[in-house]
């Protein structure tokens, strides 16, 4: 169980570095900088609030937290998106972080299914 917390811990976290790498090659115009803020307040926050999660003080919390996190993956993935079909950047750029936002999506999800069927 901790080994699966950790890889899941170190892949939200590898996700957030991504998008901000990506969010660093969009076009500094209004546009890119509005979407790119959107992006990286979702994105890392899905990260920070699955922390939270793991540290909930009960199954209650826990719930509820993980499904901030997969509000803020739900989130991020449309921006990803938006950038995708507004052509702001390479598609190549952006098709690896929206399949690893459908991941770790599904994942958050059937966690939160799990949570709420064991409570």
């Amino acid at each position: 169980m901790q080994s699966e917390r950790n890889n899941l811990s170190e892949r939200l976290l590898n996700f957030a570095a991504e998008i901000i790498k990506l969010i660093i090659q969009l076009n500094k115009t209004a546009v890119g900088r509005h979407i790119g803020g959107q992006l990286t307040r979702s994105s890392t926050s899905a990260g920070a609030n699955y922390e939270e999660a793991c540290g909930a003080e009960s199954r209650s919390d826990f719930i509820h937290k993980m499904q901030i996190v997969l509000k803020e993956l739900r989130e991020s993935l449309y921006w990803l998106r938006l950038i995708e079909k507004s052509n702001l950047t390479q598609a190549s750029n952006v098709e690896p972080l929206t399949q690893e936002a459908k991941e770790l999506t599904n994942i958050i999800a059937k966690s939160v299914v799990t949570a709420k069927k064991n409570k």
